[in-house]
């Protein structure tokens, strides 16, 4: 890849991870049951250390979350090569900002989205394949 074409292909990833992370948290916080329509049918989340695997069990899995209010603070990204994943256009999103459950303090966290584009006819659709979610103070809740 060109240097120019390379920029142009991080400012695109750029700009689609923004709208992603607008739309992942605005989905966590008001509209939690849609929230699985965002992963992968295999997609797999790293929660403060636990997996959680597959659809049926993400769902289950943000049902037993209290409801939540984030700010993202910080969102960073970078394309990921596409050797290491088998041509596949991924990107990686790294958010970072803080979160408070219901009932519970604000905690810092920092998550780390892989996520890989799928397309459509129509358009293109950026969807997890790997979350990675952690609370940066230990302090218990």
């Amino acid at each position: 890849i060109a240097m120019t074409d390379f920029k142009t292909y991080v400012d695109q990833a750029c700009r689609a991870a923004e709208e992603f992370v607008n739309i992942y948290y605005e989905t966590m916080d008001k509209r939690r049951r849609a929230l699985t329509r965002l992963y992968l049918d295999k997609a797999t989340l790293i929660w403060n250390g636990n997996a959680v695997s597959g659809l049926d069990a993400l769902n289950n899995f943000f049902d037993t979350l209290p409801s939540s209010e984030f700010q993202v603070n910080m969102l960073d990204c970078q394309p990921v090569h596409e050797q290491a994943t088998q041509s596949q256009t991924t990107v990686l999103v790294v958010t970072s900002g803080t979160v408070k459950f219901d009932g519970n303090k604000q905690h810092f966290f920092n998550q780390n989205f892989l996520l890989t584009a799928q397309s459509t006819p129509n358009n293109t659709v950026w969807k997890i394949a790997s979350d990675c979610f952690r609370f940066q103070d230990w302090s218990s809740s």
